[in-house]
């Protein structure tokens, strides 16, 4: 017989356990929660994924689905296939690999995303 248990595990982004800055237009604050990962992407007016993530990716257009909510600020979103949305403060999203984003507005864009443990 197999149990299984698990533990409550509360963190603050505010104390994360890895940050990655892309200066001095973003930051990627990381929680590690067992099995999953979350993130907090802040992202300030002037970003667009192209231009500043697209050399250290290596692609086009950012290969990883992102599962999250939008917590405050704009951004554009072109899928692949060239289809367009606008994310807003409140939006929940599931957005498949091969998109680009770019901040609308002046208001940085701020978003929690969850990477479940089959996807790291």
């Amino acid at each position: 017989m197999t149990t299984n248990t698990s533990q409550l595990r509360v963190q603050s982004f505010d104390v994360p356990d890895e940050a990655v800055p892309v200066d001095p237009v973003a930051r990627v604050d990381i929680i590690r929660l067992g099995q999953f990962t979350a993130n907090r992407a802040t992202f300030h007016p002037g970003f667009h994924w192209t231009e500043h993530m697209r050399p250290r990716a290596g692609t086009d257009l950012c290969q990883i689905r992102h599962t999250g909510y939008v917590v405050s600020g704009r951004a554009g979103l072109r899928s692949a296939d060239g289809t367009e949305h606008e994310l807003s403060a409140g939006d929940a999203f599931d957005i498949p690999a091969g998109h680009d984003l770019w901040v609308i507005g002046d208001e940085p864009y701020v978003a929690v995303d969850f990477t479940p443990p089959d996807a790291q």
